[in-house]
């Protein structure tokens, strides 16, 4: 393997390295003498098979993938094992510095970068990339969401999503109604979502606390939102503000309104109000927000 010998210090910009990881670390972080960082998210996926089963998903051999996190590279190698072109992000310097000499000779581009700091478009042009794309990661849990955000909501997203999250998070991603939650409704609006396989803490290095899941996202052409996205998901944070209460209380206490106006957009809509808001669809909460734009000229007021 490229860049198996000892170094003795960081590579240019890279962070000091700091006493060697326990024996259980892969031996690339034991090479490069450094423990995984707490405050950057890194929990190191390190089984094989998990790493295989995440390349099969993201599609065919001539494939583009951005890889969000690249770590000491084990995901990269099985995507590039697997015929794809590859531009991996990583905010860290020394593995950068290291995955950029592993992969040396290989159809691999490397963005130093935070991915949040660039726009997809921007990333892309660095890798010498263009769409379609496949985005594949495996994201810290404390910026899961911006991340998918950053992604879903991009001028040029990528066609499929396959993400490694919390597995908590991952089921409120792929969630139905009537379990749906507000995460689930952000991102159905924008794609289809299924939860491919859930990861034991053993999987990684160090193991995290709670178990995760691979989210697969297949990316709609045209997200399934109203013209007037604000007020959309204006609409959807009121209706789960109080997920556990009906819907006409839950909306009356969040959105202004004349006292009982709320059962009356929702009759509007074609909702019954005791419904609550895990049981509305994506379709179903586009017609409350198109019935809350067409009755709120007549109240003589506003929320915002």
């Amino acid at each position: 393997m490229p860049g198996r010998a000892r170094r003795s210090s960081p590579p240019q910009g890279g962070r000091p390295f700091t006493r060697p990881p326990s024996r259980a670390a892969p031996p690339e972080l034991r090479e490069l003498r450094i423990d995984p960082r707490r405050s950057l998210g890194q929990n190191f996926l390190t089984d094989e098979d998990v790493l295989a089963r995440i390349a099969a998903l993201t599609g065919g051999p001539t494939r583009r993938v951005l890889e969000v996190g690249a770590g000491y590279g084990a995901l990269t190698a099985h995507l590039l094992k697997g015929g794809a072109r590859v531009l991996a992000v990583e905010i860290d310097e020394a593995l950068c510095a290291y995955v950029r000499q592993r992969f040396r000779d290989q159809p691999l581009r490397i963005a130093c970068t935070d991915v949040l700091a660039l726009s997809p478009t921007e990333l892309l042009a660095l890798g010498d990339m263009e769409p379609p794309y496949v985005m594949v990661g495996n994201l810290p849990y404390y910026i899961t969401a911006p991340v998918i955000r950053h992604f879903l909501e991009a001028d040029m997203p990528p066609k499929r999503m396959i993400v490694m999250v919390q597995k908590e998070v991952g089921e409120r991603m792929a969630a139905r109604p009537p379990r749906m939650s507000l995460l689930g409704v952000a991102v159905r609006a924008y794609a289809e979502a299924r939860l491919a396989f859930v990861v034991q803490p053993h999987a990684f290095f160090p193991p995290p606390k709670v178990d995760s899941a691979v989210v697969v996202l297949e990316l709609r052409r045209h997200p399934a939102l109203p013209p007037d996205e604000e007020t959309f998901f204006r609409v959807v944070r009121a209706g789960f503000s109080q997920p556990r209460k009906q819907l006409h209380n839950a909306l009356n206490s969040r959105l202004w309104m004349p006292p009982g106006a709320a059962a009356g957009l929702l009759e509007d809509a074609g909702i019954d109000s005791m419904r609550r808001a895990g049981s509305l669809s994506i379709e179903e909460w586009a017609r409350l927000t198109e019935a809350y734009e067409r009755a709120r000229p007549g109240w003589g007021s506003d929320d915002a």
